[in-house]
C-alpha cells in the first residue's frame, strides 16, 4: 500500500532549540520543514533550557506553513525520555529520532509516544547515520508499513556516517554515494519519504546547489540544511520543472473526467497512462 506523503519536503532546516534568536525567526522562513534540534546542536548543559525555550515557542503557536519536527536525543541516553515528554506536549508534526540502528529503535519511540498519550497523527522520522542503520535501512523503512506505525521519513546523517566509517568526505561524496542510494532504495521500498544529509559549508552556495542537484537526481525528496541561505537553492533543486508540472496537471485532469472514473488505464495524447502515473503526478504537484 502506498504510504508516501503528498507534502513537499524539499528543504528541512535544523534550528538549535537553545538559540532564542534563531527560534524567533522560524515563522518567517520559507523552508518546507523546520527541525527544532534538541540533540547535536545543543550542549549538554543547555538541554533543559532548550526544552523550556521550545515549549514556550510552541505554546505561542507562531503562524507558519512549514512542517514542524523536533529532533530528540536517543531514548537510551540521559535526555531522551525528557525530550519525548516535551515533544508530546509541543504537538509537532513529527519527532526525529537520531542514531536509528534497527526497527526496534522506532518501535521503542512509538511505544513511548503511545504511553505518553500522543495523537495518532504524530509522525516519526528516523535518522540513518550509523553503519548498522545503513545495513538495516530496508527493515527500518519496512516497519512503516505495519498497522499503527508512525514512520514517515528517513533522514540521512552524512556527517556521522563519515565519522563512524572513516571514509574521506570528498566534495563529490563518491565514497558514501552507494550508502545513500541504499537509504533511498529502502525508503522507496517502505513507501516513505527520504531526505539527503547536510552540506557543511553554507557559504559556498554553488557547491551546495550541485549537491542538491545530485541528491534530487538520486531520488531524495529534499535536503536537510544548517543555514537559512541554503533554503532557496534547495527549494529550487527539488522542485519539478514547468514541463513536468504541466504533464502532471494533464494526467490529474484526465483521470478526473467522468468517462475515466474507475479506469485503470487511459490514453492522453496517444500515450497510455496508468493509475500509478496519477499517484506520481499528485506527488510531483505537491512539490511545487
Amino acid at each position: 500500500m502506498e504510504q508516501r506523503s503528498h507534502r513537499a519536503r524539499r528543504s528541512a532546516l535544523y534550528v538549535p532549540a537553545s538559540n532564542e534568536k534563531a527560534l524567533a525567526k522560524t515563522a518567517a522562513l520559507s523552508c518546507d520543514c523546520i527541525i527544532f534540534d534538541l540533540e547535536d546542536a545543543v550542549a549538554p548543559a543547555a538541554k533543559s533550557e532548550a526544552r523550556t525555550r521550545l515549549k514556550a515557542l510552541f505554546d505561542g503557536s507562531p503562524a507558519t506553513s512549514a512542517e514542524r519536527i523536533i529532533r530528540i536525543n536517543p531514548l537510551s541516553g540521559e535526555w531522551g525520555v525528557d525530550d519525548v515528554a516535551v515533544a508530546i506536549a509541543c504537538r509537532p508534526d513529527a519527532i526525529l529520532l537520531p542514531k536509528v540502528d534497527e526497527p526496534r529503535d522506532v518501535v521503542r519511540l512509538n511505544e513511548a509516544l503511545d504511553a505518553g498519550g500522543a495523537g495518532s497523527d504524530l509522525r516519526v522520522w528516523a535518522m540513518i547515520e550509523t553503519p548498522r542503520g545503513v545495513l538495516n535501512a530496508g527493515s527500518i523503512a519496512e516497519h512503516g508499513r505495519k498497522p499503527g506505525a508512525r514512520l514517515a521519513c528517513l533522514v540521512a546523517g552524512t556527517n556521522d556516517l563519515v565519522k563512524d566509517t572513516g571514509v574521506s568526505a570528498t566534495p563529490d561524496r563518491r565514497y558514501i554515494l552507494p550508502w545513500l542510494m541504499q537509504v533511498v532504495l529502502a525508503a522507496r521500498a517502505g513507501g516513505i519519504d527520504v531526505l539527503d544529509g547536510v552540506s557543511n559549508d553554507f557559504r559556498d552556495l554553488q557547491a551546495f546547489g550541485s549537491e542538491c542537484a545530485q541528491g534530487a537526481a538520486m531520488g531524495f525528496d529534499g535536503k536537510t540544511l544548517i543555514h537559512p541561505t541554503q533554503i532557496e537553492p534547495a527549494n529550487l533543486a527539488f522542485s519539478p520543472t514547468h514541463e513536468a508540472v504541466a504533464e502532471a496537471e494533464a494526467i490529474v485532469a484526465a483521470f478526473a473526467l467522468p468517462q475515466n472514473s474507475g479506469r485503470g488505464v487511459i490514453s492522453i495524447d496517444g500515450r497510455m497512462v496508468e493509475r500509478l502515473h496519477l499517484e506520481q503526478a499528485r506527488r510531483l504537484l505537491a512539490r511545487r
